[in-house]
């Protein structure tokens, strides 16, 4: 059973930095792009930064490039998104997704359950 439990969400202050992460069990962890996804109230699941199974690189949403920072550690089945610079429009429910083929907004074989991120103004 294939299994993705996020942590390290909460209340953070404008301008202020939070780090998710998300523990993978179940699944071929290096075999898998992983990737965070957020959904807003209101709003439709959006993609926001994922890194590949092979070479660990990151692919960004443009509206966090330069912020938000991703790596994934095989060995320990985890992968972790650093956000700075936060801003009020970056609160949302962020999810990790893990995908066998896909990167980006088509990804998510199997998805964690989610975890808030506020950012007051």
């Amino acid at each position: 059973q294939v299994q993705l439990v996020e942590s390290g969400g909460g209340l953070v202050q404008a301008g202020g930095s939070l780090s998710l992460s998300c523990l993978a069990s179940g699944l071929s962890f290096s075999s898998y792009n992983m990737g965070w996804f957020r959904q807003a109230p209101g709003k439709e699941r959006e993609f926001v930064i994922g890194i590949t199974r092979s070479s660990g690189l990151p692919v960004y949403a443009g509206s966090v490039k330069g912020r938000f920072t991703i790596s994934r550690e095989n060995a320990k089945n985890t992968v972790s998104l650093q956000m700075n610079s936060l801003k009020p429009e970056d609160t949302a429910v962020y999810y990790c997704a893990a995908d066998s083929s896909s990167i980006g907004a088509k990804m998510g074989d199997y998805w964690g359950q989610g975890t808030q991120v506020t950012v007051s103004s």
